[in-house]
């Protein structure tokens, strides 16, 4: 034993002894691949959100009751796209590509994510479309990544910074998308796949750039809220109490998902179907609650600009949660981070009306902060992401928030991943 330690420590102190050598060239090739996958996850993500608001503008000409025929329309179309196109998968799909297929996405389904989630969105869904352009560009960097024969860690890596390219185009937050596209992918150790981070950051700056270039994106804040004034060490307190309320918002969500997962599941019945069902059901809660529809990406200004009664604000919150159930579990295509954002905002508000002494910004952003963390267990991007979008300086009461429902999750992940 002494002998073999021997020549291990002596073959030790020799590659010590080895000078440094750095190979630009390996660098450089490196950078470009995620350069160029962002500037490509980019134009993608301007694309897209430019034909989806075309979308969006023409059909919200189609008020009143004629949202219901044309959400039950839009529903069936997109279901009759999935049925013959192909089904390109939730979310959990590409979290479980990512860590059992060797980070391969396959981009055979795109052209179905896409036709089908720029119908549900921009018919009037309670979904948004970062899943779908998260699972487009994240395709595209394992397509770049094999016609450069890049394997293992490599090929993953390129596949996270196409999810994280994506992602930082819609949310105009670089280093908070890189962060989801690592979170989301595992939870129990948030950045399992830390060597994909800096060729995430660097494929989001791209897209970032290349996104606003597109659509004329500025670098203020999405939401206006109220100025927030630190008053205290009891902010830490409230955060935490309004933690407590969007957790237990969350948990609502999930088990109301559940539900309508199951009653879905029950029909047996081919996929447009179901989401021709689900369009019936949400152009139903649309009439009655024209707020519900859409994502809430332009929703939540509204809501904080305006003076709701506290009845509005219980009936928007509650019929909004049962809007994305249905969207989620009926077959339609899209995101929800946007819209548990809008329930959490309508939830501070509440609190706010309930209880004046405290603030609303404090309110809302705790309560938006604690419901997307406890359903997708992403503590730290949710915490940038928040900050970024709202302009709220002080995020460590966002981190409590955050930190706080990320241990109040359930013990079996919303996003669960399967072997």
């Amino acid at each position: 034993m002494k002998i073999k330690q021997k020549r291990k420590l002596i073959n030790y102190l020799n590659i010590l002894d080895q000078p440094i050598r750095f190979n630009p060239f390996v660098f450089s090739r490196s950078f470009f691949l995620w350069a160029l996958l962002g500037v490509i996850g980019g134009l993608i993500a301007g694309v897209y959100w430019i034909v989806l608001e075309f979308l969006i503008h023409k059909m919200a000409f189609f008020t009143d009751w004629q949202v219901i025929p044309l959400m039950t329309v839009s529903g069936l179309l997109a279901g009759l796209i999935i049925h013959f196109i192909g089904d390109p998968g939730e979310i959990q799909l590409i979290v479980n590509n990512i860590r059992f297929n060797k980070g391969k996405l396959d981009p055979k389904n795109n052209p179905s994510m896409v036709l089908s989630s720029l119908l549900c969105v921009s018919s009037g869904g309670s979904l948004g479309p970062e899943a779908p352009l998260v699972q487009v560009t994240g395709s595209t960097g394992s397509w770049l990544g094999k016609i450069f024969r890049l394997k293992g860690e490599e090929l993953r890596s390129m596949s996270i910074a196409g999810m994280a390219s994506g992602f930082t185009a819609l949310f105009g937050a670089p280093l908070g998308g890189s962060l989801f596209s690592l979170e989301i992918l595992h939870h129990k150790h948030a950045l399992e796949y830390y060597k994909a981070i800096i060729p995430a950051l660097v494929a989001s700056s791209f897209s970032y750039f290349i996104f606003a270039l597109i659509v004329h994106l500025g670098l203020a804040p999405l939401w206006k809220f109220p100025i927030y004034e630190y008053s205290g060490l009891f902010d830490f307190a409230y955060a935490l109490l309004f933690a407590l309320a969007g957790s237990a918002m969350a948990w609502a969500f999930i088990y109301c998902t559940k539900f309508f997962k199951q009653i879905f599941q029950k029909l047996n019945s081919p996929i447009f179907i179901k989401t021709a069902i689900g369009g019936l059901l949400l152009g139903i809660i649309a009439y009655y609650l024209p707020l519900t529809r859409y994502f809430g990406h332009h929703k939540i200004d509204t809501l904080i600009n305006s003076e709701f009664s506290l009845t509005l604000l219980f009936a928007l919150l509650v019929f909004k949660l049962i809007a994305i159930a249905i969207t989620v579990t009926s077959g339609w295509r899209g995101g929800f981070i946007i819209p548990l954002f809008f329930v959490g905002a309508c939830l501070g508000l509440i609190i706010f009306q309930l209880f004046p002494f405290v603030n609303a910004s404090l309110a809302m952003i705790s309560c938006m902060a604690a419901i997307n963390v406890c359903v997708t267990r992403t503590p730290m991007s949710t915490t940038i992401l928040l900050a970024t979008l709202t302009g709220f300086d002080y995020f460590i009461p966002i981190l409590f928030a955050s930190l706080l429902a990320y241990f109040l999750a359930p013990k079996i992940p919303f996003i669960a991943v399967e072997k």
